[in-house]
C-alpha cells in the first residue's frame, strides 16, 4: 500500500523545474513505528541496530536510514533520549541512588551515563535532582517526561 503523506517536492532538472511527489510505503512506517515503540517498552534492555532492524523487517543500514529520515534521529540517539527521560522522571519522583537509576534505566557504566545525562539536558544527574526533585514533584511521571523532554545541548567554542 503507498500513500501519498508528503507535499510535492521541486528538483532542478538542467533548467526546468519539474514537480515530483513523494510517496511512503504506510506498511514501512508501521515496521518503523514498531521498532520505535519496542525501544519505548524495552528502553532498559540491551538494544542493539541489528535486533531493531529484524523488529522492522529491514536491513541494518535501511533502518537506520529511514529511522533517521521519519524521525529526524538515529536510532541510537532516540534509545538514548528516552532513556535519559525515564532518568530524570526517577531522579525527580524517587530517592534511588544515581547508580541505581543509571542501571534501571539502561546504561552499563555510570560514567557513560552521566556524561550522556550532562549533553542532553545540560546538568549533571545530582544537580538536575537538587534542582528539578521537588519543584516537579507535583506533576505525574509522564508530565515529567513531557515537559523536561530533552534536547540537544550544543557547545559552541567562540
Amino acid at each position: 500500500m503507498r500513500c501519498t503523506l508528503r507535499p510535492p517536492l521541486l528538483h532542478a532538472v538542467g533548467h526546468r523545474r519539474r514537480m515530483e511527489c513523494m510517496t511512503v510505503d504506510c506498511n514501512e512506517l508501521r515496521r518503523l513505528r514498531r521498532a520505535r515503540d519496542c525501544m519505548d517498552r524495552e528502553y532498559a534492555a540491551p538494544l542493539d541496530i541489528p535486533a531493531l532492524a529484524r523488529t522492522a523487517s529491514m536491513s541494518e543500514s535501511h533502518f537506520v536510514r529511514r529511522f533517521h529520515e521519519e524521525y529526524s534521529e538515529t536510532p541510537y540517539a532516540y534509545l538514548m533520549t528516552r532513556r535519559i527521560e525515564r532518568a530524570m522522571a526517577l531522579l525527580s519522583h524517587t530517592d534511588l541512588t544515581i547508580t541505581d537509576i543509571a542501571f534501571t534505566v539502561g546504561w552499563a557504566s555510570l560514567g557513560s551515563f552521566s556524561t550522556r545525562f550532562h549533553e542532553l539536558v545540560g546538568f549533571s544527574p545530582s544537580t538536575y535532582r537538587t534542582v528539578h526533585g521537588k519543584t516537579s514533584s507535583r506533576l505525574s511521571v509522564c508530565q515529567t517526561m513531557a515537559a523536561a523532554r530533552p534536547g540537544r545541548h550544543i557547545r559552541r567554542d567562540s
